[in-house]
């Protein structure tokens, strides 16, 4: 466990997938994660199929880590519809699951949400026509309402958003562009602009790029496991990133006085 000195390291992986055969599949990965972090982060697509069994096996090979872990869920992990008992699962077994809400773990804030498609930018799909499409964007749209609300009630000074969907277009460059709109939504991003965050996770691009910045330069980290097992293959199947621990109250507002605005460490392996 490398809890001490003046930052709390924040390990995160998504997409880790696990179906009922995966028994010990990442338990070496969540070692080295006790061992270099102080919190685990996970994006969402923890099952393969939502399924309980599946949730189970991924139970059992996390009750080897012994830092706290907090996530979100993905698509994947809705596909039986079987999601309440899939966040009972994990819970019981030590993980804080979001889902419009947040948490301060170690003077850090988490706030996490799904997140959902739509796409980016002018190329982002309207709530206009049908009404099928208006509940398609209108799922969206309360997605960033509930990644909005989390934020809003974090008193931390360092945060970090947990999203299993992409924020922004720069993290699933990569992927076929025929799917863009199917990875991620723009809408996502506008939260954090009212609500600064030190940094945003992400998963779901499996093939897209491992980092990007939002439009007022938030570090964005897509952490799926195949695209870091690609990109990364030497290293561990998880981002490790450094938050500054959040100093007293009086050194804390001396420091937001003398650097306001200023985000978290750039050391991110």
């Amino acid at each position: 466990m490398a809890m001490g000195g003046d930052v709390v390291r924040i390990a995160a992986m998504s997409d880790v997938h696990y179906a009922k055969t995966s028994q010990g599949k990442l338990q070496q990965v969540f070692a080295q994660v006790t061992a270099n972090a102080d919190v685990l982060v996970l994006c969402g697509d923890l099952t393969d199929y939502g399924l309980p069994e599946e949730a189970r096996v991924l139970a059992k090979d996390l009750s080897g880590v012994r830092i706290p872990i907090v996530g979100v869920l993905g698509n994947h992990d809705y596909e039986s519809e079987q999601q309440d008992e899939v966040t009972k699962i994990l819970t019981d077994a030590g993980m804080r699951v979001l889902d419009g809400d947040s948490t301060e773990i170690h003077g850090v804030g988490f706030a996490g949400v799904r997140g959902f498609c739509g796409g980016f930018g002018r190329g982002a799909l309207g709530a206009w026509g049908e009404r099928v499409i208006k509940q398609f964007v209108h799922e969206a749209i309360e997605e960033a309402l509930k990644l909005e609300n989390a934020l809003a009630k974090l008193k931390t000074e360092r945060r970090i958003a947990i999203l299993h969907y992409a924020p922004i277009r720069e993290t699933v460059m990569g992927e076929p562009e025929d799917i863009f709109a199917f990875l991620g939504s723009s809408r996502l991003a506008e939260p954090l602009s009212r609500y600064p965050v030190d940094a945003v996770f992400h998963g779901h691009a499996h093939r897209g790029s491992p980092e990007g910045r939002t439009a007022d330069g938030v570090p964005v980290f897509n952490v799926a496991l195949p695209l870091l097992e690609e990109r990364y293959p030497d290293r561990p199947g998880f981002r490790l990133f450094e938050v500054p621990r959040e100093a007293s109250a009086d050194q804390g507002a001396e420091r937001r006085h003398t650097h306001a605005g200023r985000r978290a460490s750039d050391r991110v392996s």
